[in-house]
């Protein structure tokens, strides 16, 4: 396979994975081999094994760090201080891409920025939709209420005041409190309910909390 027909195949796929090529009478070997020596010569990148994405200028389209994250693993959404930065609600930059996963833990360093994944039990994943990214790009995204959640829930003092504070949490009058309330039922964690309790006290010092 000559790099122009890999660009023709990609096209303007943002990452793409070894078995895109493999179709047909495509030789495993042979592959395995180019995707090396175009590695090696800076024509693509490789995120994890298996993963790739064209390095530019060949690529079409920049990747979205959200979307990669979501095809480094095959059960995780973009969640925790990435998406409550995605929501305005933090102030900081993340350099890192944050998520949950039901797998193991994981972290990945790759040339299109460093990925980190906490692990959860199976009956904590929830609470994301899968939304749009810009360039025809999706990834699953932790809602606001659960991004605060799963911080909560995986930091040791994530329900204290102090640690909520030191957040500089911001925009919580984009909160669904019912809904805040709701996924943090769906889990029998008290640890939960005494951190709404500290959301709803800095929400009512900003003037951003209404009681139900």
């Amino acid at each position: 396979m000559e790099f122009s027909e890999l660009v023709e195949i990609i096209k303007d796929e943002p990452v793409f994975e070894t078995g895109l090529l493999l179709a047909g009478d495509a030789n495993p070997t042979d592959i395995h081999r180019q995707l090396s020596r175009w590695r090696q010569t800076g024509k693509i990148y490789q995120l994890r094994r298996g993963l790739y994405c064209l390095a530019p200028p060949f690529q079409k389209v920049n990747p979205h760090p959200f979307l990669v994250a979501n095809r480094m693993l095959p059960a995780m959404y973009v969640s925790l201080q990435s998406a409550l930065a995605y929501y305005g609600m933090i102030p900081e930059h993340v350099p890192v891409t944050t998520g949950v996963t039901t797998n193991r833990p994981a972290h990945w360093d790759t040339p299109l920025g460093d990925f980190d994944f906490r692990h959860v039990q199976v009956d904590f994943f929830y609470g994301y939709n899968l939304m749009g990214l810009g360039e025809k790009q999706q990834a699953f995204i932790a809602r606001p209420e659960k991004a605060l959640l799963d911080l909560v829930y995986l930091e040791p003092r994530g329900d204290t005041l102090d640690y909520l504070a030191e957040l500089r949490l911001s925009n919580l009058n984009q909160l669904d409190w019912q809904l805040l309330e709701h996924l943090a039922g769906r889990i029998k964690k008290p640890k939960l309910i005494r951190a709404i309790a500290s959301i709803q006290e800095l929400a009512g010092e900003e003037g951003e909390f209404e009681s139900l």
